[in-house]
């Protein structure tokens, strides 16, 4: 073998090798770190697996996304945050935190605001849902879809609750948000804020008595085991958020953010379903586990107490918003 045809050899190799890595740079996936603070055989990781499948599958596996339940990026307030400075990239969560940092929402946890979910559902897929999904663009992140949780229901730990009267006195978490905090005080309860994810351990300690979620949160936490009495009252309506970073979103082509809008809308369909099948199987999965759970709870008395909670939304941002659910003809 001559030199010359040697050199030539190793140049067609290396040149050879120089095209291989460049077709693997450019083939290589996308990850997307996706979070929420549910366990990964709740409603939300639901969510999540449709989501994932919906973008692989649109993008040819441009984009592979890897989830992350259970708060193991932090509480949802944390992950929001994340969102805004980029290190986390699309996040499944609750409302609850979500008017720290996007006040208009602040309406969708007014006690009672909702009577079905036939409601709750036309009035966020229609007009002012998509306004309000608009509005987190002035706050750093992006609106891409809402999701569910459920009507909320209270637990506890102590006794049975079958009016306001009855809160009296328990120590109950709430999350992080005003408007839930007030209605609890009204009730006579002790209002005790804290992340999602420390509040187990706290109802397993007795930090605190009980807590108020949707039946899908109370069967994916497995709450049965720190707690012994449900009761429907059906005070709020939960809905979910799927949020992602602009700092991602702002680098895509039209044709890319499309797939995640898709694969949100994907994710929204996944997890109300998974809604509506845990609000017919939870509660007497509950009673299974040993839960106390009433049922005939008259919302009446619950609705008035909770009245005032009204004005700490109203006083700051006026009732235009309120107005306009209302009037709606969902």
């Amino acid at each position: 073998m001559t030199k010359h045809f040697a050199r030539r050899t190793l140049a067609v190799a290396i040149g050879g090798l120089a095209a291989t890595t460049l077709s693997l740079q450019v083939q290589a996936a996308t990850e997307v770190t996706l979070g929420h603070t549910l366990s990964d055989s709740s409603h939300y990781s639901v969510g999540a697996d449709a989501f994932k499948e919906t973008l692989e599958r649109l993008s040819d596996g441009e984009f592979t996304v890897n989830e992350h339940p259970s708060g193991s990026l932090g509480g949802e307030r944390a992950m929001i945050e994340g969102l805004q400075i980029g290190t986390v990239d699309v996040v499944i969560t609750s409302t609850g935190p979500l008017g720290n940092f996007v006040p208009e929402t602040y309406v969708l946890d007014l006690p009672f605001l909702f009577e079905d979910y036939d409601q709750a559902r036309c009035v966020l897929d229609g007009e002012i849902g998509e306004e309000l999904l608009t509005k987190m663009s002035d706050h750093d992140l992006v609106g891409l879809a809402w999701s569910e949780n459920g009507f909320r229901h209270m637990t506890n730990s102590m006794r049975e609750i079958n009016t306001p009267e009855d809160a009296e006195g328990l120590k109950v978490r709430t999350m992080e948000n005003r408007v839930h905090q007030e209605a609890f005080r009204q009730m006579g309860a002790s209002p005790t804020p804290m992340a999602f994810p420390e509040l187990f351990t706290a109802l397993q300690q007795g930090t605190v008595d009980g807590q108020e979620n949707p039946i899908t949160v109370i069967v994916a936490t497995n709450f049965w085991e720190v707690q012994d009495h449900l009761s429907l009252t059906g005070h709020v309506y939960s809905p979910a958020a799927i949020l992602a970073s602009p700092i991602l979103l702002d680098g895509l082509s039209d044709e890319e953010r499309e797939w995640f809008n898709q694969a949100a809308q994907a994710s929204a369909e996944a997890t109300r379903e998974e809604v509506s099948r845990l609000e017919e199987e939870g509660v007497a999965l509950l009673r299974e586990k040993g839960m106390t759970v009433k049922t005939d709870i008259d919302p009446a008395p619950f609705q008035e107490a909770v009245e005032p909670a009204y004005e700490i939304y109203t006083d700051e941002y006026g009732s235009e918003m309120l107005d306009r659910i209302r009037a709606s003809d969902c």
